[in-house]
C-alpha cells in the first residue's frame, strides 16, 4: 500500500486534519494509545461527529492512523455489523507530526547567545579531563559526559548562528519606527557586550582543557580513549544481525566512532585555531562586534535622517503645542525669539568693513537684535532669501587629507590604549603600591579599572573581580586593611589611597595564545 502521510497538510480540510493528528500526539504523550471517535470529538471540540469520523477514515487511508475493530463495545448483532473502530497513530503519522513540529519550531527560533552554555561546556570538559586521568574510566560516565557536552555545544552553536542571522535580518529590514529601534539597540548592545565578556573569559580555559584532552592528537590521546569507550558502549544495544560474522558490528563501531570523533572535532574547531582557518569563537566575536558597529552606524543614520528631514506642517504643530505649554508670556516671548531666529543676523554678510567695525566696537552675541547696530544687506538677499556671487561655482574640496588625519588619530589612540594596557599587565604588580610611576594613558586606564572594581564591590573587605566592558582585561582587588596606604606618581600629580592586593589579566592574550 502506498502511503502519502503528508497529504493532510495541504488537503482541503487541512485545519481539521491537523487538529485530529495533534489530538493523537497529545494522547500518546499521556500514554493513551487508542482513541474512539467520540474521544477525538471531545478533545478537538468539533460539533459534528460525522466530520470527525470522515476525517479519521481519510487519515487511515493516507496511512497516518491505524483502525482496529472495537469489539469491547459490541453488545448486539447490530453493533457488530456497524463496524465500530478505535484508532491509533502510526509511525508514519507520528513522524510527520514530529517533522511539522520541528519545522514550526525552527521558523519561530529567535536564537540566543548562551553564556550559560559556555559554563556548562567548561564544567563538562573539567569532568572529562578528571575522568580521562583516572586509571580505569567508566564507560557509562564517558558516554554520558560526551553526550551532554555534544548536546550543549550543538545548542550553543545553533543558537548563536540563529541569533546572528536574525540580527542581520533585523538590521537589513529596519523599519521607520526610530524610537523602537533605538530602544532595541540599547538592549541588544548590552546583551552582546555581556556575552562577549563571558566568551573572552571562558574561551581561554576551554581551549586549555581541549588541548589537555587532545594531547598530541594521536590515538593515545586521553579523549581518544573516552570516545572509543562511548562508541563501544553503543554496541551493547545493537540488535543481532542476520549474518553470523562480525562485519555488522564492525560497521556499527566505525559509524559510532566517526560520529563521536566528529563531535569532538567540531568542538575543537569552535575554540581552537586550525591551520588556515580561524576558530569559530573568534569569528563569532568578530561578527558580534561588527553587529554592534552596524547598530551604531544605523543610529547615526537615523539621527542624520531626523536632522535632515523637513516637515513644515509637523514643525508648526509641535511649535504650537510648545506655546500652549508655556507658563507665561515671558517664556512664550523667549520661545518666539528662539524659534524664529530673532537674534542679530550679522553673520549673513561679513565684509572687510564689518570685520573692522567689530574689532573697534565688539558686539556680544547676547545683544538683542533691536538695539544692535545695523548692517548692510544686499537687496537680492532681502528679496529672495539667497545670494550668489557672480562667476563660476566654487570647486569641490577634497577631504582626503582630513580623512587621513582622522585615521591617523584613531590609530594613535588605539596604539596608546594598547601601550597602556600592556604597561599595566607586564608590571605584574602584586599590590597597588608596587605599580610605580605611570604615564598618562596607563593612569587613566587604571582609574577606570579601579572605578569598575570598586563599584562592583559588595562593601565589605572581600575580594572583588570585574571585567572591562569590551572583555579585554580582568582586575581583582583584595583590600589589605584600612591602615595600609598606596601612592601612585603620575605626570598629572600624585594619587594616594588605601592599598589593595592587585591582579590584572589580559584576557584576549590568554584566550587566543596558540
Amino acid at each position: 500500500m502506498d502511503y502519502t502521510p503528508f497529504s493532510y497538510v495541504t488537503a482541503e480540510k487541512a485545519e481539521l486534519y491537523r487538529r485530529v493528528m495533534r489530538a493523537f500526539v497529545e494522547a500518546k504523550s499521556h500514554f493513551l494509545v487508542h482513541l474512539r471517535p467520540e474521544d477525538v470529538q471531545q478533545q478537538i471540540g468539533e460539533p459534528e461527529l460525522a466530520s470527525v469520523q470522515s476525517a479519521l477514515t481519510q487519515l487511515v487511508a493516507w496511512g497516518n492512523l491505524d483502525a482496529e475493530r472495537d469489539n469491547a463495545r459490541v453488545t448486539s448483532v447490530e453493533d457488530y455489523y456497524r463496524a465500530l473502530y478505535v484508532y491509533q497513530i502510526t509511525r508514519q503519522g507520528e513522524a510527520v507530526e514530529a517533522a511539522l513540529a520541528t519545522f514550526e519550531q525552527e521558523l519561530g527560533r529567535r536564537g540566543a547567545l548562551q553564556s550559560v552554555a559556555l559554563e556548562d561546556i567548561r564544567t563538562r570538559l573539567r569532568a572529562l579531563l578528571t575522568l580521562a586521568q583516572s586509571e580505569s574510566p567508566s564507560a557509562t560516565e564517558s558516554q554520558l559526559l560526551l553526550r551532554d557536552l555534544a548536546g550543549v555545544f550543538a545548542d550553543l552553536a545553533e543558537n548563536a548562528r540563529a541569533f546572528m542571522t536574525g540580527l542581520n535580518r533585523t538590521l537589513e529590514g529596519q523599519g521607520s519606527d526610530a524610537d523602537a529601534f533605538l530602544l532595541y539597540k540599547e538592549r541588544v548592545i548590552g546583551y552582546i557586550e555581556r556575552f562577549l565578556g563571558d566568551l573572552t573569559t571562558s574561551s581561554g580555559e576551554i581551549a586549555e582543557l581541549i588541548r589537555a584532552l587532545d594531547g598530541d592528537g594521536d590515538a593515545q590521546a586521553p579523549v581518544a580513549r573516552l570516545l572509543r569507550q562511548a562508541a563501544e558502549r553503543e554496541l551493547l544495544d545493537l540488535a543481532p544481525g542476520e549474518s553470523p560474522d562480525d562485519d555488522e558490528r564492525a560497521r556499527a563501531f566505525a559509524e559510532a566512532w566517526r560520529r563521536w570523533h566528529g563531535h569532538w572535532e567540531g568542538l575543537r574547531a569552535w575554540f581552537l585555531d586550525q591551520p588556515g582557518r580561524q576558530a569559530q569563537a573568534r569569528l563569532l566575536r568578530s561578527s558580534a562586534r561588527r553587529a554592534v558597529t552596524q547598530l551604531l552606524e544605523m543610529v547615526g543614520r537615523l539621527n542624520e535622517r531626523r536632522m535632515a528631514r523637513s516637515d513644515r506642517s509637523a514643525d508648526f504643530r509641535t511649535l504650537a503645542r510648545w506655546f500652549l505649554e508655556c507658563d507665561g508670556d515671558r517664556d512664550a516671548h523667549r520661545l518666539w525669539r528662539t524659534a524664529f531666529g530673532l537674534t542679530p543676523a550679522r553673520h549673513l554678510v561679513v565684509d572687510a568693513e564689518t570685520a573692522e567695525a567689530w574689532q573697534q566696537s565688539p558686539v556680544p552675541a547676547s545683544t538683542p537684535w533691536a538695539v544692535a547696530p545695523g548692517i548692510q544687506v544686499q537687496a537680492r538677499l532681502r528679496a529672495t532669501g539667497s545670494y550668489q556671487k557672480p562667476g563660476a561655482p566654487p570647486k569641490l574640496r577634497s577631504r582626503a587629507r582630513e580623512r587621513e588625519l582622522l585615521a591617523r588619530q584613531l590609530a594613535e589612540e588605539a596604539s596608546v590604549a594598547r601601550a597602556a594596557r600592556r604597561q599595566l599587565v607586564e608590571r605584574r604588580a602584586e599590590r597597588l603600591s608596587e605599580l610605580g610611576e605611570l604615564d598618562d594613558g596607563a593612569f587613566r586606564l587604571l582609574l577606570n579599572l579601579l572605578g569598575d572594581a570598586l563599584a562592583a564591590s559588595p562593601g565589605d573587605d572581600s575580594p572583588v573581580t570585574t571585567t572591562t566592558g569590551d572583555g579585554s582585561l580582568r582586575i581583582t582587588l583584595a583590600p589589605l586593611g584600612p591602615e595600609t596606604a598606596a601612592t601612585l606618581h603620575t605626570a598629572g600629580g600624585v594619587l594616594r589611597g588605601r592599598d589593595y592586593r592587585l591582579e590584572i589579566v589580559d584576557l584576549e592574550e590568554d584566550a587566543w595564545r596558540s
